[in-house]
């Protein structure tokens, strides 16, 4: 790989901070972070050393889904604070030199939305065709699998017009037709005023969804239940609509831009990033996250297949070998705390499996992800009743479950580990009541080893998983190699040992990553060909490890990243 072939832009060398705004920092005491709360943490989020940020919805909504039903795209959510606290915001990142990345959300709206209050009033309301109706006349209406309906059927009846809406999501979640040119205006109109105030970029939320199949027929017999997810990706206007978009907006500004795509794989995602494509910017897929993970997060004995996880990743790395751009990530809102699914949270070795995780985000090619609160190593809250669960997905699974007599203790111990709301608890910034979050009664709970974890205990600790972040996000921006060097997997059947190489011009780095509890001794000139009597350990996650220790010999959950 040569630097002087590489078109270099800020969004392949930026490292993404994903805020969660609810779960961030609450300002005023009614237990839902706000867009205050993060004004307050914006000198933390700089020391970070982080380029961009992304923001999950913050748009007006009744909050059905969190934020992801919009019922008006360009107001602010009342519990989150006012249009003038965004700006003042915005304002705040440029500032420090932070872009910010809005999540744009529109393959469905708020079923309070004005476009769907319009439209389920009559046949013939001009807002109609802004969303997909199937007249009752006709019958039933094709299967189609939803993500949040109790009963997981997509359509729902509305006794007002006689006629079944489709919504992928919950049935306060009516999908958007963008199959109408009006709606498409729309959308790239509200694009555009975001842009306007300066926002450097959007997440796009299940983007490849927003194509319908014409007339929705039946899907065939092995795409059905959560399978249909790769049908809703590959509806025929897909590109179409995205280079539109791309021509309508994206291509007047210097933006990122990147899709949530279900549905992507090897053989189709450089439809939607290739250069040529003029499409989108970036994607992130869900390979990775499937491993071990079956239909409703019930998990099985792969759940920490190394051998697997490396497979996919290196699969998806070669797809950008030549055009394109990729992304790494393991947590985000949607996922569990990454020290829990891909390391090992117990007291024993969750510090050194976190700073083990983010050695392997910062050392990948591809545009980094990092979750808020993973830089502390925060853990999964592992819920013991459901109860305690806030999240859509997790509530109507277990009750599916339980209708259809299926094993709810098994339903729960798999959510303690893959629910998605061991991800949304509360930041912990400290260790006072409510980890410093809130003042009052936190919309989720905290978790309980806010005492042992928390931003303020590891600020001023050198060995910290916090300060080791800062490091690697220094080391990242300093080593071309680390963002643009070409990855070469080593020891690809090591069930313990994820090994590799960058490489750029004459620039090698070795990154040696030991996913287990156990001590491991590698030998390297064995594994790789080069003169080890000049290398140099750049970062290692044991701070006060003896430099004359062997290279290659590795203790439980130590990631070291060597310059040959």
């Amino acid at each position: 790989m040569k630097l002087k072939n590489i078109k270099r832009e800020w969004w392949k060398e930026g490292i993404v901070y994903q805020i969660y705004p609810r779960s961030f920092q609450d300002s005023n005491g009614d237990g839902v972070g706000d867009l205050r709360g993060i004004i307050n943490r914006l000198d933390y989020i700089e020391s970070l050393g982080v380029d961009i940020v992304w923001l999950n919805p913050i748009y007006s909504s009744p909050n059905d889904d969190n934020g992801y039903d919009i019922s008006d795209y360009r107001n602010i959510m009342a519990e989150f604070g006012t249009m003038q606290d965004f700006e003042e915001l915005l304002a705040g990142m440029h500032q420090r030199g932070i872009k910010v990345v809005m999540d744009l959300v529109v393959n469905h709206s708020s079923d309070e939305h004005e476009w769907f209050q319009q439209s389920r009033s009559s046949r013939d309301n001009p807002y109609r065709e802004y969303y997909h109706w199937w007249p009752a006349e006709k019958g039933t209406p094709p299967r189609r699998w939803s993500y949040f309906d109790p009963e997981a059927n997509a359509w729902k009846y509305d006794e007002q017009t006689d006629a079944y809406y489709l919504h992928y999501f919950s049935a306060k979640q009516p999908d958007l037709n963008w199959e109408n040119p009006k709606l498409r205006a729309e959308i790239y109109d509200m694009m555009n005023f975001w842009f306007m105030k300066g926002i450097d970029g959007f997440r796009m939320d299940v983007i490849t969804f927003i194509s319908k199949h014409d007339g929705y027929p039946e899907f065939p017999e092995e795409y059905q239940g959560q399978a249909m997810i790769d049908m809703y990706a590959k509806g025929p206007r897909l590109h179409e609509y995205l280079h539109e978009m791309h021509e309508n907006v994206m291509q007047h500004y210097d933006c990122m831009t990147v899709a949530e795509g279900p549905g992507t794989h090897i053989d189709n995602v450089l439809e939607l990033v290739a250069e040529d494509r003029k499409e989108l910017n970036m994607n992130y897929h869900f390979d990775h996250q499937s491993i071990g993970v079956g239909d409703r997060f019930i998990i099985n004995d792969d759940f920490q297949n190394l051998v697997k996880f490396k497979k996919v990743m290196s699969e998806w790395d070669a797809v950008f070998e030549d055009k394109g751009w990729g992304t790494v990530y393991f947590g985000n809102h949607d996922f569990p705390r990454m020290v829990t699914r891909w390391g090992n949270d117990s007291p024993q070795y969750r510090r050194f499996s976190s700073k083990l995780l983010s050695t392997y985000l910062l050392s990948m090619r591809g545009t980094p992800y990092y979750y808020m609160g993973d830089e502390i190593g925060m853990s999964n809250i592992k819920f013991d009743k459901i109860e305690d669960y806030q999240d859509l997905m997790t509530i109507n699974w277990y009750n599916l479950t339980k209708q259809e007599g299926g094993d709810l203790e098994e339903f729960m111990a798999s959510h303690k580990l893959c629910a998605r709301d061991n991800a949304r608890t509360p930041i912990q910034w400290d260790d006072t009541a409510n980890a410093g979050f809130t003042s009052g009664k936190p919309w989720l709970k905290v978790n309980g080893n806010y005492p042992e974890i928390n931003v303020d205990s590891q600020q001023s600790d050198p060995d910290s998983e916090l300060n080791y972040f800062r490091a690697l996000v220094r080391l990242r921006k300093n080593n071309l190699t680390l963002i643009y060097g070409q990855y070469s997997l080593l020891l690809a059947d090591d069930p313990d040992i994820y090994a590799y190489t960058r490489t750029l011009d004459d620039d090698v780095i070795l990154v040696l990553l030991n996913f287990s509890s156990n001590e491991r001794t590698l030998a390297l000139p064995e594994l790789i060909d080069a003169n080890f009597n000049n290398a140099s350990v750049l970062l290692d996650n044991y701070a006060n490890s003896e430099q004359t220790q062997q290279l290659g010999a590795l203790r439980p959950y130590q990631a070291q990243i060597i310059k040959l």
